[in-house]
This record gives structure tokens, sequence and C-alpha cells, in this order.
């Protein structure tokens, strides 16, 4: 059985755990596997370029961050595009059939989901692996690499605690999540964070300032404020992304916290700073939990493949892992519910949200 595995999309922490697990199960339980590794993602594929794998390729690579196999990004819009007679979806096509491929794992995000799907339609065997620092993957409970990003993001908010301490400010640290909030609730939380703005909770500027100002009037020296990268004003609720883009760009503002930080100083005359880890929470070694998940994960993907349960990607429900359909899940976001345990568990404690 010939498989090929491939890393689309932004890198993460445990990619290449998920990768080693596979190869561990496929080695030992699939008689005559031979694994090829595809070069920079979907990019890979369509260009040709992979090698084939042997055992030791797969060792020592447990603990390691990024991906062994490089990774890029497709845009989705752009995979059905003819250029120079043919798309990319056709050339990916043609080059699983030149490798003689059996079935191919596709290591990604949302994006890496939507384009499995077209895969799945042109009759390949594909198997999906939900990975993704957002954890915006429909149908699972938790995505790879989710868990090492929460304690990346957390270690920021606790050392910003001593500085914004030391020098009475308030500090906005700006979380990755364009679209959805979940690492920003996680680290908000376990960080203790005073105010925490996601995506799915259009906040209000005022109620912010008055949330900063009474914890001043209260004694408090300082507050954390955990921002998403993807946080919406009340006003911009109702704009399409277009015009959030536009407004946003006339004050020359590509996301709001630095917008928020200047209403703050402006509004409580409490001095306010702003912090962006970015890719840092992106990067290092995978967390124990994850490197434990990833294999897991992986070894099931293996499964899949063994069985011929192809046109799936692996899911986690509970302490269960099971699959859904790629088709059932593609271009479908898990947002972070308003009703979320760990939402109503902050506001018994205090935090403040932006709405209330």
């Amino acid at each position: 059985m010939k498989i090929g595995i491939l890393t689309s999309g932004g890198d993460c922490p445990a990619l290449n755990a998920v990768i080693r697990g596979f190869a561990k199960y496929a080695y030992n339980n699939i008689k005559g596997v031979e694994i090829y590794g595809i070069a920079d993602g979907y990019g890979g594929l369509i260009s040709g370029e992979y090698k084939k794998m042997k055992q030791e390729d797969f060792s020592g690579i447990l603990n390691v961050g990024g991906t062994i196999l490089g990774t890029s990004r497709q845009p989705f819009k752009k995979m059905q595009v003819e250029e120079n007679n043919s798309t990319k979806v056709q050339k990916m096509k043609s080059n699983y059939k030149k490798m003689g491929l059996n079935a191919l794992l596709t290591l990604g995000g949302a994006g890496t989901h939507k384009s499995a799907a077209l895969l799945v339609s042109e009759g390949l065997n594909v198997i999906g692996l939900p990975k993704t620092i957002d954890n915006d993957i429909f149908g699972t409970d938790v995505t790879f690499g989710f868990y090492s990003a929460v304690d990346v993001a957390t270690e920021c908010i606790d050392r910003i605690h001593t500085t914004a301490a030391s020098h009475g400010r308030t500090m906005l640290v700006e979380i990755m999540g364009n679209k959805v909030g979940w690492l920003t609730l996680y680290a908000g939380i376990a960080g203790g964070a005073d105010i925490i703005l996601l995506p799915e909770i259009p906040y209000d500027t005022a109620v912010v300032c008055k949330k900063v100002r009474e914890r001043a009037e209260a004694g408090k020296a300082f507050s954390i404020i955990a921002i998403a990268e993807g946080a919406i004003e009340k006003s911009e609720a109702g704009l399409k992304k277009k015009e959030r883009v536009q407004k946003r760009s006339e004050t020359g503002d590509v996301t709001l916290t630095n917008r928020l930080a200047r209403e703050i100083n402006a509004r409580t005359g409490v001095e306010t700073r702003v912090v962006i880890p970015g890719h840092i929470q992106r990067g290092g070694s995978p967390s124990a939990l994850d490197r434990a998940l990833s294999t897991e994960v992986g070894a099931y993907a293996g499964y899949l493949c063994k069985e011929g349960l192809f046109g799936t990607t692996v899911a986690i429900r509970g302490e269960r892992l099971t699959y859904n359909k790629i088709e059932d899940i593609a271009g479908k976001t898990k947002w972070v519910p308003l009703e979320h345990p760990m939402i109503e568990s902050g506001r018994r404690i205090g935090v403040c949200f932006g709405d209330e």
C-alpha cells in the first residue's frame, strides 16, 4: 500500500508528532506499506515534489516543532481556476496517480479540508487530520496544536502581569484567532485576564473602558486584556469584511487592538500598551498533552487507512477517537458558543467580555 502524506496551511506544534504516530502504526500494522512525504503541502502535490520515506525518517521527531515535510498555503479559491489548460486540482489528481498512491493523508486546517473535499470528489482516497491552533474545525472537540498554543499564549499573559503591575499599566495581549476566539478564551482564563474579547462577542469600547476605570478606582494597579486578533467592536458588527477592512484602514489599523489601546488611554487616563506574541504561538515544541493526543490521532489515521475508510477526517469527541466525512465538515466553522461553560465561569468570577 502506497500512502502519501502532506502538511498544509500554517504550521503549528505537534505536526511531526502526528506524522510519527501515523508512520509507527503503518509500519507495524499495514503489510508492505510505503510512505511518501510530499513537500510543502498541496504545493508539492501540484508540482510533483515528493520522496519515499524511510522508517528512520520518523525517529526523534515527537517533540520537534514545525513539520519535517514543509508546508505552504494554497488558497482554496484558486484550486479550480484554469491556468495553461489545467487546474491545480487536476494537477494534484494527475500526480496522485503518477505516484501510484492508494491513499493520501492531509494534515491541515479549514482550508486544507475544503481542498481535500475537492480531491475526494475527484475520486482520490483521502484522510484528513484536524490541525490548527485556532481549534475551529467543525465536528471535533479539539485540534492538535491547540493546547500547545494555549500554553504559549498563557505564558505570555503570565509574563505581562509582572511588567503591567510594575508600571501600573493596562496591557492588551493580542492572541491569534482571526475568526474564532477559542485560543483567546482558554489563554485568557488560564492567564487570569481581567477582560477577554472574542470575535463571537462584539465588544463595546465604553464597557471595556468602564471596567478598566473601575479597577483603577478600586486600587487595582493594572489590568490585563486578552484580545483576539479578529475581535470586533459593536459598531462594526453589522459590516461585511471588506467594509471593516476599509473602515480600519482609515485609522491605519489592521486589527482593533491598537485602536482600543488608544481609546482606553484617552478615556481613562490609564497608561496602555499592546503586546503581540504573533507567530511565537505557532512555534516551538508541542506540549506533553499535544504529543499524547497527536500520537493517538496519527495512529487512528493509520487505522482508517488500513480499514479503507477514506473520504474521512479524524475527530475527537470526549475521550473517543472517531471520524467525520470530509464533505460533511469542509467549509464549516466551529465557533465559540456564547453559552460555553468557560465563558459562564469567567463571568461568574468577574471577567468582562466587553458586552456588559
